[in-house]
């Protein structure tokens, strides 16, 4: 089933429209009676749970524990900063 409905009228019912073309009927939008837009049902469905292993073509990493180390340059920089003074004279 179709139902066609003028822009203007369709402002405030979006939901309600989405829930209709969820159920299956199909809503077009129309301005002056020329229609511009269409709300169908999706025929897309989604692929289950993902996939393990997608980047495993490229290899295992040269040193696993890099985003488990402090940045050398942090590091560095709170090292330099540590016993600074608060307020320098």
């Amino acid at each position: 089933m179709t139902i066609q409905m003028n822009i203007a009228e369709a402002k405030g019912k979006l939901s309600e429209l989405v829930t209709r073309a969820e159920a299956g009927e199909e809503v077009v939008l129309a301005r002056n009676g020329k229609v511009v837009a269409r709300i169908v049902p999706t025929t897309v469905t989604p692929k289950g749970p993902r996939q393990l292993g997608a980047w495993a073509h490229l290899g295992p990493l040269k040193d696993p524990d890099l985003f488990l180390r402090p940045d050398p340059e942090t590091e560095a920089w709170l090292a330099e900063w540590e016993n600074a003074p608060i307020c320098p004279e």
